[in-house]
């Protein structure tokens, strides 16, 4: 009764930490979107201290870590147990986890996930943007034709085009 007080009180606001039950405990080490994040599962036998808590890794949040990794963590986890028993240690055992994260997880490798999207196009073919950028203005016969009455003959505007008159 007295562990369960100080979890609650020691990892209150703490989103890493979930309580299941009163004798079952959830604790993700790592953030969320980390892919070496793993989610530890507690739960307290009924002569708990004296005899060693049931630790799963079996949670939905694992399924993206290798089998051989989970066992090495579980392995490890329960060395921990054993150095501790008949005290309490689910507090221990969820920091020995925070702290030795990096070692757990050395062998893991990183999936990314990549999205691939496949595009369909009817009748069209698909084109590099900058060819697409390179197409011309198109201008009308008027357009044209008062262009040509500003311009001179080298495509050039004349000097003092669009000077404003004072005078007037």
């Amino acid at each position: 009764q007295m562990e369960l007080e100080a979890l609650r009180s020691i990892y209150e606001g703490d989103v890493c930490f979930r309580e299941l039950s009163p004798v079952s405990f959830q604790y993700r080490i790592g953030e969320s979107g980390d892919p070496k994040a793993f989610l530890i599962e507690v739960s307290w036998p009924e002569t708990y201290p004296q005899t060693a808590p049931v630790i799963s890794m079996d949670a939905f949040f694992n399924n993206t870590i290798s089998s051989t990794i989970k066992q090495s963590i579980l392995d490890k986890l329960m060395v921990e147990v054993e150095a501790n028993l008949g005290t309490a240690m689910t507090y221990t055992l969820f920091e020995y986890a925070k702290d030795n994260k990096e070692v757990f997880m050395e062998n893991q490798p990183v999936n990314t996930v990549t999205s691939v999207s496949n595009s369909i196009a009817i009748g069209t073919h698909d084109m590099p943007a900058s060819k697409k950028k390179d197409k011309k203005e198109q201008l009308s016969k008027t357009q044209k034709r008062k262009l040509a009455d500003k311009t001179d003959n080298k495509g050039e505007l004349p000097r003092g085009w669009n000077w404003v008159d004072v005078i007037k």
